[in-house]
């Protein structure tokens, strides 16, 4: 489903969302198609379903959006993670 869709069929929700195909240029991931797995009124309850989809499936592009946004697009960071010594 494209994100106009979605903004469509849930005006005025949060939308917990799975990427489905996406790209990215210039450290922008831009969302190509989507799959909704649940709306929500209240951004506190997209998130507590979020962290529960995330910590079961890590691996898996899981994102929550506001359908307010005409346009969707993820900046991406540079992971700097921390390397542990072993002795």
């Amino acid at each position: 489903m494209k994100w106009e869709q979605v903004c469509v069929k849930y005006p005025e929700q949060w939308v917990l969302v799975e990427a489905i195909s996406a790209c990215s240029k210039n450290s922008i991931h831009y969302l190509d198609d989507l799959s909704v797995i649940s709306h929500f009124p209240d951004s506190t309850l997209a998130w507590k379903e979020y962290k529960k989809l995330h910590l079961a499936e890590p691996t898996r592009e899981y994102y929550i959006f506001h359908t307010d946004h005409n346009t969707i697009e993820v900046k991406e960071q540079k992971f700097i993670g921390v390397k542990k010594r072993l002795q």
